[in-house]
Order: structure tokens, then C-alpha cells, then sequence
């Protein structure tokens, strides 16, 4: 049937997820972050869910610290990969190993949680699902919530990386390059995108593909033809990009689910390429 997924298992619903509280091989993420206003200078800046989570979350999920944790420190770069060895370490923190489910959740639009799942499938971890409408459906039907916190047995977690999931700006720069190149999407809104992108680009920004409302996505059959539309499911490769290849991996969600497999996420995205002078940028 046209509405359904070609891989429906990295999607788990509020219902299926209440029903697995209790599963001893389950471990849930919750990735929240939140950005801010400096009241001061008018910039904004990440900064940790982990008080949201501590008021409330879904009962036996850990925090997951993507600033602190699984992201790379760099001084101009926010959010870069972090290496094997340091997403290894706080992986088996939350009790991720061999033998364990994953479902990663964010109290904000889904695509925190989407960037963990990326990064977990990026070191070779395929047995993570994103929860459809994240905190904001939960709370929304009532569900349980806690501000109980767990510990999770000890793990091992061993990382088998797969650099073609993740692009740097060289592998963007080939491309364009590139006679037959690869698709690139940018998942900002339409004025972050008119103002400046990545030559060749096309905008299909990740709010387009939520349901205001409950924070879940859009029905299977809906979200194919917004893709289709722009002719991005019949090319034979993927790069998304946003601001610092968050968004992004929302959108790589669904052309995943979707059953599109040759896929990259730009992992510096605007952040990397708007500060080199050199590389090219397209307005308008």
C-alpha cells in the first residue's frame, strides 16, 4: 500500500512504546536541546534539555547529553560527529550494547532525537527507532511520566563506523563537480534557504513534513509525495544539509523509512560552508 514504509521499524509510536515500558533489553534516549537568546547580544546558542528532562520524562529513559556527550568540541563548529571511541564511552553509559533496543525522543521537534539515531547508525548500530511526536504527543495523551532516575547496567558498546553516512565539505564540493551528482537538499525554512545555500540545492524544510499539531509526522503516503514531487526519491544518492546537520537528520529519517539507502547527511552544513570564503554560495 502506498501509505506504508518500506522500513516502518526506525519508527515507533506512543502506544507501541507504553506498552514496552518494562522491556528489560530496551533503552530510551531522551536527546533534548533547546536553543536560547543571549538576552544581551541577540545570539542564540544551544543548550541542554537535562533540567526539562529532570522535571519530567518518559518513566526508565536516560538523558543523553548531545552537547556534552556525542558531540565533537570544536571552537567555531557546533554539533560535529564525535569519534568511535567517545560515542562508544557514553553509549555504554546509557546501557547500549549488543543485545539492546533503542528509542530516542526530544521535547522539540523530533529532529534531536533524529541527529541521535543518525549517529547511532553511523556507528554501525541499526537497532534504534525514533518515537513518533517525541515528548510532545506523549505528554499530550496523558501518558506516564517520571522524574525517577535509572541506572543501567554496564554494556559494551562496539562501534563500527560507516563514513559514507556522514559527508564533509570535500564530498559536497565533488559533487558539484559532478555531471550526475548527487541530490542536495536543504531541510531549513524557505527564507533560511533564499537567503543562502549550497548551489544546486533543494529546499524541503523538516517543519514541512510535522504535524504542528501533534509533533508527529505526516501520514506515510503524504510525506512520499512531498519527496516525489521534487524527483528526490529516483536519484541514486542523498545529501542533506541545514545549519549544523541537525534538521538534516529528520528528513533522513523519512527518506530512510521510505526505503531511500544511499544517504548522507553534510555533517559541518552551513555552519562549515558559509565560513569558508572560497566555496560557492547561491541567494535568491
Amino acid at each position: 500500500m502506498a501509505s506504508e514504509y518500506v522500513r516502518p521499524e526506525y519508527l515507533v509510536e506512543t502506544e507501541w512504546l507504553q506498552r514496552h515500558l518494562d522491556d528489560l533489553d530496551l533503552r530510551i534516549l531522551d536527546a533534548t536541546v533547546f536553543y536560547r537568546s543571549d538576552p544581551q547580544t541577540g545570539a542564540s546558542y544551544p543548550e541542554s534539555g537535562r533540567e526539562n528532562w529532570d522535571q519530567g520524562h518518559i518513566p526508565n529513559s536516560t538523558f543523553i547529553d548531545l552537547i556534552a556527550e556525542i558531540s565533537t568540541p570544536h571552537p567555531t563548529l557546533r554539533f560535529m560527529a564525535p569519534s568511535a571511541a567517545q560515542f562508544a564511552e557514553a553509549l555504554e553509559r546509557h546501557g547500549v550494547g549488543d543485545g539492546t533496543r533503542v528509542v530516542v525522543y526530544d521535547a522539540n521537534n523530533t529532529m534531536w532525537a533524529t541527529r541521535v539515531w543518525w549517529l547511532l547508525r553511523a556507528f554501525g548500530f541499526e537497532n534504534a527507532a525514533v518515537l513518533n511526536g517525541g515528548w510532545k504527543k506523549w505528554y499530550a495523551e496523558g501518558r506516564p511520566v517520571s522524574t525517577a532516575i535509572v541506572e543501567r547496567p554496564s554494556s559494551t558498546f562496539i562501534a563500527h563506523p560507516r563514513p559514507e553516512l556522514l559527508a564533509d565539505k570535500d564530498d559536497v564540493l565533488r559533487e558539484l563537480d559532478n555531471p550526475n551528482a548527487a541530490c542536495l537538499i536543504n531541510t531549513l525554512g524557505e527564507s533560511s534557504f533564499k537567503s543562502e545555500r549550497i548551489p544546486s540545492s533543494i529546499n524541503l524544510p523538516y517543519m514541512s513534513l510535522v504535524d504542528p499539531d501533534t509533533g508527529a509526522y505526516l501520514p506515510a503516503n503524504v510525506l512520499r509525495d512531498k519527496f516525489a514531487q521534487q524527483g528526490i526519491l529516483s536519484r541514486e544518492r542523498v545529501i542533506l544539509y541545514c545549519g549544523a546537520g541537525i534538521s538534516a537528520t529528520s528528513d533522513a529519517l523519512i527518506l530512510t523509512l521510505l526505503g531511500v539507502s544511499n544517504i548522507a547527511v553534510y555533517d559541518g552544513s552551513m555552519q562549515e560552508w558559509t565560513a569558508d570564503v572560497k566555496l560557492p554560495v547561491q541567494t535568491g
